[in-house]
């Protein structure tokens, strides 16, 4: 103790650094916790998906009908506020929210969240990342849509 004490007294720029980097590591983590909630990658939403998940994609129609998740309910992210009605049956399920980056569904979970959908997840990296990981989609008006 008496050596970590010299330490502090010789390095004070040093220790004030770290210091400073971990309280900023701590409000970052907080501050990413509840600004998008959870979000799970493309393997861990398909563990989801295999014990009763539903997936709410928020793309634009022509990029739902490029190509979607199985099952997928569709939902403009820019008419999900007027949905809401609609995804009320889901409210106890886990819903895990798609785009194609990740960011527009990190907007709708913070909108669910807001709206007292509790188990709401963002798929990290969207469907860029689901393609990455060679997960399968379907195209056209195959799978589930809602408006």
């Amino acid at each position: 103790m008496d050596r970590f004490l010299e330490y502090c007294a010789r390095h004070p720029l040093l220790v004030a650094a770290t210091v400073a980097m971990a309280l900023f590591a701590v409000a970052y983590e907080i501050y990413r916790q509840r600004s998008a909630g959870a979000a799970v990658g493309p393997t861990d939403a398909v563990r989801l998906l295999n014990q009763g998940a539903v997936v709410l994609d928020v793309r634009s129609r022509d990029q739902y009908d490029g190509g979607h998740i199985i099952d997928a309910r569709h939902v403009e992210s820019g008419s999900l506020a007027g949905s809401l009605d609609s995804l009320r049956k889901y409210k106890d399920k886990v819903l895990v929210v798609c785009c194609e980056s990740g960011t527009t569904s990190g907007a709708a979970v913070r909108t669910l969240r807001g709206q007292g959908f509790a188990k709401v997840v963002n798929l990290r990296g969207g469907l860029q990342a689901w393609r990455a990981e060679n997960l399968p989609l379907v195209r056209g008006t195959q799978g589930k849509a809602s408006k």
